[in-house]
C-alpha cells in the first residue's frame, strides 16, 4: 500500500508544480502559459494551495489530458464550447462518404418514424419527435382518451423526481481506491468544492426544464438526445441544454454499444449558420443567391459528430449541405470543398443520446409506451364508439312512414314546433340503440388498468402517503427500485456519466474548475439520486428490524451491538451530514483519555 501511494504520488504531479511543465512542454509555449494562467486561477478558486497535498489536477499527467485547447481564443463563447477549430487532416472524412453513411443510417431509421409518429400520436400528442408539426396546429383530433397521456406525464415526472431532481443533489465526487490515506481529506475537500460548483451551473440553467421533455421522449419513443453547450460569459450559467427531437437526428452505434455517433439535419438561413458556427466558411452560390433575395433562404445542412477513428481520442464534427451545392457536384451522394462548412474537434461530444431498453440487433431503444400501444389504441377506439352511441342516445334515431306528408327534410327536433303527418300514420318513432354502455365500461375499465400498469403510473406515486406504515413505505421503495432497476443500470451508464463529464469539460474549459478524470481511480463518480438511495433505505429498514427483534431479547443481547457504529452507519444509509454527528476518535486518544487503573480503584 505504501509503494502504492508513492507510486500515485510520483504519477500525478502538482496542479502547480512538475505536472503543469509537463503539460507546457506538451502543449506548446504559448498553450503552458495561457494553462499556467488558468491553473492559477483554478488552485486560487478551490484553495488547494496545500504542500504535499494531492489536488486534483494530478491526475492530468496519468491520464493523458490533453490542454492544447484549454488556450482563450477570440472567439469567447464560442471557444468555451468544448470545440478546437483545426483544420482539415488526413483522418478527416470526405463529405461523400459522410453523406453515404448518413443515407444509410436514415434507411436503417425509417422504419422507426412510423412506429414513434403512432406513439406520439396517441401518447404525447403535445410534442410530436417524430413529425414537423405546424405552429398552432390541433393535436389531440384523434385522441379520445387521456389516459395514456397522462401516464407519460406521470412516469417523464417520476423519473425526473427520482433520478435527476431539480433540487439538485443526484451526484457526488468521491477520492477512488487508489488515493492514499493521508491525501483523502484534502482530496475530498476539493472534490466537494467542485460539487457546489457544478451543482449551481445546473440549477441556474434550463437543465429542468430540457431534462423533462428528454424523459418524455425517452418514455414515448425509447430514445431521447439532450445536447450540452457552453453558454456565452454574460448568462447565469455556462450550460445550454436542448432536448433535440428524433425527427432531426440519425445514430450509428459503435461495436461496443454506444450509440455516440450523430448526424443532425438542420434548416437554417446565413445568419443562423453564422451565429452556430462563428468559423463556418460559406460558399460564394450561397451568398450570392441569399443577396439576390429579400428575405434569407433557409439551408439544410447536416452537422456530423462521428468519433475520432483508429482508436483517437474526441470526436470530429463536420457540418456540411445536405445537398451538393459546390461547383462540381452532380448529386447529393458527391461532394467538394464547397459544401463544408465547418471542420472541427470535440475533446468530449455534445450529444447524450439514451435509450430506455434495447432488443438485440437495433440501433434505437423501445418504450413502454410501444408496449402499451395495442391497449391504448383500443381504449381509444372504445371511448370514441362510447360518445358516439352516447350522441345517438342524446339525440335519438327516429323512423317515420313514408305517407307522402311527412317530409324529413323540414322537421326540426326543438320544443313547440309541429310535425305534420298523415292520418292513420304512426308518424315519428324512435328507434332504440343496440349499444350497451355497461359492457362497454368493464372493457374500457379493464384496458385503462392495463395501459396504467404498463406505464408505472400505479407504481410509481408517492412512496410516503398518508396512513402507510413504515414497512409499507419500505416495501414500496423496493418495489419501485426492482422496476427500474435494469432501467436506471442502463441510464447510469448513456445519460449521467456522459451528462457529467461532458458538464465538468466545459467548465475546466472555462477556467472554473481543474481537469477532473472520471476514471474511478483516483476520482469516483458516486449517484446519489432518490432511486439510487432506495437500496440503502430498504438496508437500514431491515436492520432496524433486526435491532427491535434484538432488543426484545433482553440487556445482554443488546451489549453485543456497537451502537456507536450502528448510529454512524445508519447516518451513512440515510444520507444524514456527518457535522451531525460527532467524530469517531482514534484508538490512541481514546485510551489517552481513558483514567488510570488505579485512580478508578481509588474512586
Amino acid at each position: 500500500m505504501a509503494r502504492r501511494s508513492k507510486r500515485m504520488r510520483r504519477r500525478a504531479a502538482p496542479f502547480a508544480g512538475g505536472g503543469e511543465a509537463g503539460v507546457g512542454q506538451k502543449a506548446g509555449g504559448a498553450n503552458a502559459g495561457a494553462h499556467a494562467r488558468v491553473n492559477a486561477r483554478v488552485n486560487a478558486g478551490l484553495n488547494t494551495e496545500t504542500t504535499g497535498a494531492m489536488t486534483l489536477a494530478q491526475t492530468q499527467t496519468q491520464n493523458g489530458t490533453d490542454t492544447a485547447g484549454s488556450k482563450p481564443t477570440a472567439s469567447g463563447a464560442k471557444a468555451a464550447a468544448g470545440r478546437n477549430h483545426v483544420a482539415s487532416r488526413e483522418d478527416d472524412l470526405p463529405v461523400s462518404v459522410l453523406r453515404q453513411r448518413y443515407q444509410k443510417a436514415l434507411g436503417k431509421r425509417r422504419n422507426w418514424l412510423a412506429h414513434w409518429q403512432e406513439c406520439y400520436e396517441f401518447a404525447l400528442p403535445q410534442r410530436n419527435g417524430a413529425a414537423t408539426q405546424t405552429n398552432g396546429g390541433k393535436r389531440l383530433d384523434r385522441v379520445f382518451d387521456s389516459t395514456a397521456p397522462d401516464a407519460v406525464e406521470q412516469l417523464a415526472a417520476s423519473l425526473m423526481a427520482e433520478i435527476t431532481p431539480p433540487a439538485g443533489g443526484w451526484f457526488d465526487l468521491d477520492p477512488g481506491g487508489n488515493v492514499a490515506s493521508e491525501d483523502r481529506q484534502v482530496l475530498t475537500a476539493q472534490l466537494g468544492r467542485a460539487v457546489r460548483i457544478l451543482q449551481g451551473h445546473f440549477d441556474r440553467s434550463n437543465f429542468a426544464v430540457e431534462m423533462h421533455q428528454a424523459f418524455l421522449d425517452l418514455v414515448t419513443a425509447g430514445t431521447a438526445c439532450l445536447r450540452l453547450e457552453s453558454d456565452d460569459f454574460k448568462s447565469p450559467s455556462a450550460f445550454r441544454f436542448t432536448a433535440v427531437p428524433l425527427r432531426d437526428l440519425v445514430f450509428e452505434e459503435r461495436g461496443d454499444g454506444k450509440m455516440d455517433a450523430v448526424f443532425r439535419k438542420l434548416d437554417l438561413t446565413r445568419s443562423e449558420i453564422i451565429a452556430n458556427w462563428p468559423n463556418a466558411t460559406l460558399p460564394a452560390a450561397v451568398k450570392d443567391a441569399d443577396d439576390a433575395e429579400s428575405t434569407e433562404k433557409r439551408h439544410a445542412v447536416i452537422e456530423a459528430v462521428m468519433p475520432c477513428a483508429d482508436g483517437g481520442r474526441g470526436y470530429r464534427l463536420c457540418v456540411f449541405f445536405a445537398s451538393g451545392i459546390g461547383d462540381g457536384a452532380t448529386d447529393s451522394q458527391s461532394g467538394t470543398a464547397d459544401d463544408v462548412l465547418v471542420r472541427d474537434h470535440f475533446e468530449v461530444s455534445p450529444y447524450i443520446a439514451f435509450r430506455w431498453m434495447k432488443a438485440p440487433g437495433e440501433i434505437y431503444g423501445r418504450s413502454p409506451v410501444m408496449k402499451a400501444l395495442p391497449d391504448i389504441k383500443t381504449a381509444n377506439k372504445v371511448v370514441e364508439l362510447v360518445l358516439k352511441n352516447a350522441s345517438i342516445a342524446v339525440t335519438g334515431i327516429w323512423q317515420a312512414d313514408d305517407d307522402g306528408v311527412l317530409n324529413p327534410a323540414t322537421i326540426r327536433l326543438v320544443p313547440g314546433s309541429i310535425i305534420p303527418k298523415a292520418v292513420g300514420s304512426a308518424g315519428l318513432k324512435p328507434l332504440d340503440a343496440p349499444g350497451r354502455f355497461d359492457v362497454s365500461d368493464l372493457v374500457l375499465s379493464d384496458l385503462r388498468d392495463r395501459i396504467r400498469r404498463c406505464l408505472l403510473a400505479d407504481r410509481l406515486g408517492q412512496v410516503d402517503q398518508p396512513g402507510m406504515t413504515a414497512t409499507e413505505v419500505l416495501e414500496r421503495a423496493s418495489e419501485n427500485a426492482r422496476l427500474l432497476g435494469a432501467t436506471y443500470g442502463r441510464l447510469q451508464a448513456e445519460l449521467l456519466y456522459p451528462l457529467i463529464r461532458r458538464a465538468l469539460f466545459i467548465l475546466a474549459r472555462r477556467g472554473e474548475l481543474p481537469d477532473i478524470p472520471i476514471d474511478g481511480d483516483v476520482v469516483v463518480l458516486r449517484h446519489a439520486a432518490p432511486l439510487a438511495q432506495l437500496p440503502k433505505r430498504v438496508q437500514a429498514g431491515q436492520t432496524l428490524d433486526w435491532l427491535a427483534r434484538i432488543a426484545g431479547l433482553g440487556p445482554d443481547a443488546m451489549n453485543e451491538v456497537d451502537v456507536p457504529a450502528m448510529v454512524h452507519w445508519l447516518a451513512d444509509q440515510f444520507g444524514v451530514p456527518d457535522h451531525l454527528l460527532r467524530p469517531v476518535l482514534p484508538p490512541e486518544i481514546l485510551a489517552f483519555d481513558a483514567p488510570a487503573p488505579d485512580m478508578q480503584e481509588a474512586t
